[in-house]
């Protein structure tokens, strides 16, 4: 039995959940949001605990993989539409700085031209100074991805440190040639 699929999902106050049609709604003070449960697992509301409880059909190693999937989603969600999620971006170099306009985050991180990255729908980004980055919003997924692909643009590099991090990321910093001497 999975450890993590076992344990209920608590539901705060304010947080409502209902399954209709396969599809997992939570709703809370936050937003709304919706996933698709697959057939093998089953997700019940308790309102008596006031808890979800996800079970699995069978002992197939499909089902028991979906089964704690199926449960850190649905706690994702319930967490996401309760608190929500932020994650929060350095930017480090000289010249190097972010703005955001209308939907767009623009990044000026040392390239020729400056970067407009479009803002996912859904999202908040925020620049509280022109070094930082605060991306909030209530689907973790869509949080971290949008935040993976801002750091890619200009990943650190290991010898000067320059690029976009995550906030407290610790960088492999490389010595440089003058070690050899």
């Amino acid at each position: 039995m999975s450890r993590i699929g076992k344990s209920p999902v608590p539901l705060p106050k304010g947080v409502k959940a209902s399954v209709e049609g396969g599809v997992l709604r939570v709703e809370g003070p936050l937003g709304k949001l919706e996933q698709r449960i697959h057939p093998l697992v089953t997700v019940a509301v308790d309102p008596a605990a006031g808890a979800l409880k996800v079970a699995r059909s069978g002992d197939d190693r499909a089902s028991r993989s979906l089964h704690g999937l199926t449960r850190a989603l649905a706690a994702n969600m319930v967490e996401g539409v309760a608190k929500g999620y932020e994650k929060k971006l350095e930017i480090v170099g000289v010249g190097y700085i972010a703005a955001v306009q209308k939907n767009v985050l623009q990044l000026r991180v040392g390239f020729a031209n400056e970067l407009q990255v479009p803002i996912p729908a859904g999202l908040t980004v925020t620049c509280p100074d022109q070094t930082h980055v605060v991306i909030k919003g209530i689907d973790k997924h869509l949080v971290g991805q949008f935040a993976a692909e801002v750091r890619a643009r200009r990943k650190p590099e290991p010898y000067k440190g320059k690029g976009i991090r995550y906030e407290n990321e610790q960088i492999r910093r490389k010595a440089g040639k003058a070690v050899t001497k």
